[in-house]
Formats: structure tokens, sequence, C-alpha cells
């Protein structure tokens, strides 16, 4: 092979990446967080059991699932209940569910699993301790639920093809952790090795939800037709996931927490940067790349929306697809930086949807060079990011012409610029968007917009005498939030949004999207602009399965006659 000098490219600008049409376009990916969890736990050979299976031929009763690790234990106690159809929602003031649960830190004693009886069904109205690291809820799929129960009594295995258009059997309507009802605080246990990646509990409740979930169906089969029942088929079994219902109350964190963000991109733009920068590419490697092109296809093709925005997004995803497998047809990838110019290539070729799953897709070869990015991915967000007051304000003014170009060249006396406007329900202290210009809520505005408000920042600042922030500030102590990120953007590049997120055009499910990816979910559904149904843990091992197959190879569906 001929030698080819090597070359650094950098990761992307942040004025590329940071937009919300491109982070509502992000994909799993080697560093989401359900796989840097099963990755470790198949690494340090996490051990499970089901110590209570305590649950009647109604589906009444309550489980425990304890996860072994090498220093600690943790136990998913879970509480079905028998929900009437009519008292099933996803909606977050509903007050039953089919299933409730908590992780709860070590292994529970009988009297830990009756006062949690007395208080996890009942979620917000109830409390727990800082023995409880989660708290979340669960309802069954209409769809599938009675139908894959009614299959399985009858010795009989479900239509795969129904499976597949749904995906699970249950669905999250919230998991909570971070001190949420009296529950442990994240500082409590982020020196934990185990849980130094972010959202970590949330992801060993969610997988030992799917575990309980999987079982509880074919229990229920069993009882109710003991001598024709069947399990699913194992390889059926793994395509259930979990499903989840989020709205826009997980889209202000992004927004609220720009240290965290910036981590998160930062990590995946350094994954992409160093796998571009390779001079050529070992056969194998690109063999693996390939498959997974392969697999991905498969993967597109399983993926079902009614919503026309992700119809055609899917379907510009699908031809993405088959334009990358045929352009590999005849592309060199073994030397002269083969993925550069393939990166290259795709910035012309493939859409959004398509350039940032091909970014998902070239970590696949590649565990040595993006794996130990997942330990750069936390932040301390308790830490006090304080304000510079003696950076000059030509300093801070070339600042914000840095990072809020776009904000600056916006009119924002334009109705569509302001049209929306982030505020929290009294009712429920959620964050809703409402029209400025038609609803009474502009007086409750929350400060979720930093490219306007740097705008305004800027305007004053132009016209200010002061020479140091803290001079200016003096004067205009209404901007100290937006100087705040401004001086946190400096420092952490990928840490602010560069999108107006209050225009007439914005589509909150954009947000949702890109931190819903870095969970590691799949089959993003939106069913508006403002909430969206995904599928996590699709096609993973069980924790009985973990070892015999893999930890990390599972989120793409495997070729025929292939298996990890």
């Amino acid at each position: 092979m001929e030698q080819t000098q090597s070359k650094t490219i950098p990761p992307r600008d942040p004025n590329v990446v940071m937009t919300l049409a491109r982070l509502g376009s992000f994909h799993q990916s080697r560093l989401s967080f359900m796989r840097i969890l099963l990755r470790r736990m198949e690494a340090e050979q996490w051990t499970f059991e089901r110590p209570v299976f305590d649950i009647d031929a109604q589906g009444v009763g309550r489980a425990v699932y304890t996860a072994h690790g090498p220093e600690r234990s943790y136990s998913l106690v879970a509480f079905a209940n028998d929900l009437p159809p009519e008292k099933r929602s996803d909606r977050v003031i509903a007050t039953e569910w089919d299933a409730t649960f908590t992780l709860f830190d070590g292994i529970p004693t009988p009297a830990d699993l009756d006062r949690l009886q007395d208080n996890v069904p009942k979620q917000e109205a109830g409390r727990v301790t800082e023995s409880e690291l989660s708290i979340s809820r669960a309802n069954r799929s209409v769809r599938l639920w009675d139908y894959v129960v009614g299959k399985l009594a009858a010795g009989e295995q479900p239509d795969r093809a129904t499976v597949e258009k749904v995906g699970y059997l249950m669905r999250t309507t919230a998991v909570y952790g971070s001190g949420k009802f009296g529950a442990a605080d994240r500082e409590d246990t982020a020196e934990r090795p185990e849980f130094h990646a972010p959202f970590q509990i949330e992801m060993l409740s969610v997988y030992l939800t799917r575990a309980f979930v999987m079982d509880l169906v074919e229990h229920m089969a069993r009882l109710r037709a003991p001598d024709t029942a069947v399990p699913l088929d194992p390889d059926l079994r793994r395509r259930f996931g979990i499903g989840n219902s989020t709205g826009l109350g997980m889209a202000p964190f992004l927004l609220t927490h720009p240290a965290l963000l910036n981590n998160w991109i930062a990590a995946r733009e350094e994954a992409l940067a160093r796998i571009r920068s390779l001079p050529d590419a070992h056969m194998s490697e690109v063999d693996i790349f390939r498959s997974f092109a392969l697999r991905a296809r498969l993967h597109m093709q399983d993926w079902y929306s009614e919503h026309p925005v992700q119809i055609a997004r899917i379907d510009a995803l699908r031809a993405d697809t088959a334009r990358l497998l045929a352009h590999l047809d005849t592309a060199e990838l073994s030397a002269d930086h083969p993925w550069n110019r393939l990166w290259l290539w795709a910035e012309d070729a493939l859409s959004l949807e398509g350039q940032e799953l091909l970014a998902s897709l070239l970590m696949e070869p590649y565990p040595h060079l993006v794996d130990g990015l997942s330990a750069c991915m936390a932040a301390d967000e308790a830490a006090t990011w304080r304000i510079d007051g003696a950076m000059s304000t030509n300093r801070l003014r070339a600042l914000t012409q840095n990072i809020y170009r776009w904000a600056l060249d916006t009119d924002w006396t334009a109705p569509e610029a302001q049209a929306r406007v982030w505020y929290t329900s009294e009712e429920k202290l959620e964050p809703r968007l409402g029209d400025r210009h038609a609803d009474p809520v502009e007086p409750y505005e929350q400060p979720l917009c930093p490219g306007r408000d740097a705008a305004r920042m800027y305007g004053d600042l132009t016209a200010t005498g002061e020479t140091t922030v803290a001079g200016f500030l003096m004067r205009h102590p209404e901007h100290r939030h937006i100087v705040r990120r401004a001086q946190i953007a400096a420092r952490l590049p990928y840490a602010e949004i560069r999108d107006n997120t209050i225009a007439a055009t914005v589509l909150p499910i954009d947000m949702l999207r890109m931190k819903l990816a870095f969970f590691g979910a799949c089959h993003f559904d939106p069913r508006s602009d403002r909430w969206v149904r995904i599928n996590m843990y699709q096609h993973a091992p069980f924790p009985h399965e973990l070892g015999a197959r893999s930890g990390d190879d599972w989120a793409y569906p495997f070729l025929t006659g292939a298996a990890s």
C-alpha cells in the first residue's frame, strides 16, 4: 500500500453543527448512553437475578430485578397494575399507569418493598428516599399487548411484521432521576464509575424495565392457557424495545445545561474528526463499515411514522442509504484519507439525515478511537460559572459577533422571529410553548432564546461607554444571563444552539431528537412538532444473554445469517 501523509481534520465548526435542523437529524452511535452502559456491564461481567416475581393472572403484583456490578448492586422494583383502558394516558397529568418502577440502590428488604408499594405507584403524589435512584412509569401498547398475550397463549408466535410496526409492548411516559420526589441527587452517585457517563441510572432502569415487560407478557400468557402457551422466539423477543413518549419538558434541557450539551457534542465531533483524519483504512475496517451500512438500510426499512414531516425525512434517508451503498461500490476506501473523502462526498450528495447517519456509521469500525471519549461526556453542573467582570467590553463584543452572528443578522422586530414563548405551566410546572401573538403568556416568558437576548445585549454593548463587563452589567444587569452564556460558549464551542428557538418555524422535536439520539433511541416518530415516540434497546440482548451476545453490537438489525 502506498504511504500517504497524515493530516489532521479539525472538528466541525459549531456554526455548522449546532443548527436545529442538523441536531434534529442525529442518530444513535457508539457514544450513546445505552451502548456505553451495556458495553460496561458486559466488560465487567455484571450478573442479574429476579428474586421476586409475585404477579397474578390479571397482571397485578410486584417484581424485583437485581443487577450485580463489581462493587454494588442495583434493583429495579416494578409494580404492575390492571389499568382500565379508559384510564390509560401518556399525558403528564395522568394519575394511574399499567406499571410503575423505581431503581433501588442495593437490594431491597421486604419492608422496603412495602414502603415503595405505598408510594411508587402514586408517582408525583408519593414520596421516596435517597435509597431510590429513579422513578418511572409505563403503559401497555394498545396495539400489541393483548395481541401478543393471545398469540402466545394459543401456542403461536406473533406476526413479525405486526410487531415491527410498533416495536414495543410498553412505553414509558417518564423516567425521573436526580432528586425527583425525594430520590437521590445526581451528586450522590456521580463519582461511582458505573455512573460517570450521563444518564446511566435512567438507562439501567429502562434496560431492566424491558426485561420485566417481556417476562410479564409471557407470564400472563402462561396463566391464561398453561397447557398451550409458549414463550417468545428469542430472536423475535429481542425485536421488542421499550417505547417512550417524550414532550416539551425535555426540550429546554439543552438550553439550561450548556456545559453538558457541549461535552456531548464535542465528544461526537472529536470522534468524527479522528476518523476523518486517518490516512488510510485496513480492509477489515472497510468491511465492518460496509456491513454496518447494509444493516443501517435494514434499520431504515423498519422505521415507520405517520407524521408528514418525518415521512419525508425517512424517505430521504432511505434514498441516502441507497445512494451511499451505490457509492461504496466504486469508492476507493483503502488509502489517501478515505473517510474524509467519503465525508466530503456526503456533504454534497446526502441530506442532513444521511450525513449524520454517516457520522454514526463511521464510528463503528473504530472502538479504540471512539469509546474512550465517553469519559469526557459528563459535566459538573454544580460548578459555578462566574461572570468574568474584568473582561473588556471589546472582547465581549467580539465574542458575541462570533457566537451569535446569526442572531445579530436576524430582524427581531418581525413577528415571525418572536412568534413563540417558552413558559412554565402553573398547574404541572412543566415547560410549554405558547403563541406570543395569540396567548397572554409573554409576561411568564422563560429566558430560553439566547439568540434574541444576545442581540439585545449587543445593542446596549455597542452604545456603552464602559470598558469592562463589570461596568457594563452595573448599568445593564438584565443582560447578566446572556453575558454568562457568551463567556461559557467562548470556552465551550458547542455549548450554544445557534438557531432561533422562538421562531414561528421552530420545531421543538429537533431538540428532543438530538437528546434522545444521545440516549441511544431509534425509530423517532413525531406525533406533532412538540412530542415524539421512540424505541429504546430494540435488538439489545436481555440480561440473561449479556456476554453470550454483544452488549455493544446490537443497535442495527443483523444481516441474514449473521449474529453477534
